[in-house]
């Protein structure tokens, strides 16, 4: 009843303006918010990880072809990415934010470790805040659990792209939309870096008009003050989960929606074995039991916002903003997808060395981080939103080598449809992908087309 009642609201003030603006009000206590790689549905535990002569994971799947999950190394290959140890393009100089709810006690810890398995440099300062008081952990709950290996996934990806830029990890006191909105106000309110990364979501019919309102103010101020904010776009395709957690609401996800946030989907990238980029289509990977909980890339139109300017160029609905805005690897099969390391909550006598192979649009939202970092360090400045500058470059000659244009494959799943992916912008993969070395150039000069 009261979700009904909230999503008519909602729904009335996105016809009235561009943007939602909520009516003053009492607060509720919130609703959850989830991590983007589908909590414990998308881990793979790697019981029988040793690492090989060089240290590396000795996993099959990293030394397939094409490649069945990829590591810093066969990922920076794939994209384009600048080699870690390069100075002048490592993100030196920037910081990048990361968002999350509870904690990971082992993060430090885990952060060594994923660093010493690729060989890459520790950040130059790794700040761990909790403004409203210590979240603590309770490994027997499965959302703190989650929210443990997002931390993970957040920091070690973020890190991988951009190794010279600052980490500084805020810890929200749960997964209640209220408290991470909290986070991100201190975040802005207190600008404490020029990237903010958030792989969490939830359906925009679940949000409090007036904790939306608080949001979005936040984004624009973020904006003002040249920060640059991510989201990821969910793993559900054109669907979130209801707000009693019962079931899936078509529509896409908040904040990803947000016009002031780029918005992160997924695709499954195949690569040959040293890395270099064969093709892509978007992330669909089905519910089964071979396949842990599934997903597909989060995708669709919003109620809340309508259509910003940037993308009137590329899709028609002008009632409403489209997700995403552009896409990564986020492909997960069994024995498939991104390595992290993290041991907070992994069987210690079977998986000694925390290794886990992961999936989701969360693996792929920190690395589109790291990437506005680089760009970040080119130009000496901030970015503040990129969403134009991109959709510029998208309507540009330098298209098709700043972006990998992903036209197969669509986000239906679980029994709602989705959308398709073709030529140019879709909500299923948005832009696409990145082509790293060449877009940077284009970002750090604030292509305007």
């Amino acid at each position: 009843m009261w979700a009904h009642a909230l999503w008519a609201r909602v729904a009335t003030f996105a016809v009235a303006a561009p943007l939602l603006f909520a009516a003053v009000g009492p607060v509720s206590a919130g609703h959850p918010m989830t991590p983007a790689f589908g909590s414990d549905s998308q881990v793979d535990y790697i019981d029988d990880f040793q690492p090989d002569a060089g240290g590396l994971p000795a996993l099959a799947c990293l030394h397939s072809t094409p490649i069945g999950c990829f590591g810093a190394d066969t990922i920076r290959s794939a994209y384009g990415i600048p080699a870690s140890n390069d100075p002048t393009v490592n993100g030196t100089g920037r910081t990048i934010v990361i968002i999350d709810a509870f904690k990971n006690p082992n993060i430090r810890t885990d952060l060594a470790h994923f660093d010493g398995f690729w060989n890459i440099p520790a950040p130059p300062s790794f700040t761990i805040l909790s403004p409203f008081g210590d979240p603590g952990f309770d490994a027997t709950k499965k959302i703190q659990r989650g929210f443990s290996v997002e931390i993970s996934i957040d920091v070690e990806w973020a890190h991988a792209v951009a190794p010279g830029a600052a980490l500084v990890l805020v810890q929200a006191l749960s997964e209640k939309d209220v408290d991470l909105v909290a986070a991100l106000r201190y975040v802005v309110d207190n600008n404490l870096g020029d990237v903010i990364t958030q792989s969490f979501g939830e359906a925009e019919s679940c949000v409090d008009p007036v904790v939306l309102a608080d949001q979005h103010a936040a984004f624009e101020e973020a904006s003002r003050l040249g920060i640059t904010v991510l989201a990821s776009s969910g793993d559900q395709g054109g669907a979130r989960q209801s707000c009693d957690g019962t079931t899936l609401v078509a529509g896409p996800s908040t904040p990803a929606s947000d016009p002031e946030v780029l918005s992160v989907g997924g695709t499954k990238l195949v690569a040959g074995g040293s890395g270099a980029y064969i093709s892509e289509a978007a992330w669909n990977t089905p519910m089964g039991a071979m396949t842990g909980g599934g997903g597909a890339s989060g995708g669709g139109f919003s109620a809340l916002y309508r259509r910003p300017g940037y993308q009137a160029p590329f899709q028609k609905n002008n009632k409403a903003r489209g997700v995403p805005d552009v896409a990564y690897d986020a492909y997960f099969m069994r024995g498939g997808g991104f390595i992290a390391v993290y041991s907070g909550i992994t069987p210690p006598k079977t998986n000694p060395f925390g290794v886990i192979v992961v999936g989701g649009t969360s693996s792929g939202t920190p690395q589109w981080a790291g990437i506005v970092a680089l760009a970040g360090q080119m130009a000496g400045h901030r970015l503040g939103s990129i969403n134009k500058a991109l959709y510029h470059i998208a309507k540009s000659d330098a298209y098709s080598s700043a972006f990998h244009d992903v036209t197969a494959g669509n986000n239906s799943w679980g029994g709602f449809p989705g959308f398709d992916a073709g030529p140019g912008w879709d909500a299923a993969t948005g832009l696409g992908t990145p082509n790293v070395s060449n877009l940077l150039p284009l970002l750090a000069a604030g292509d305007d087309g």
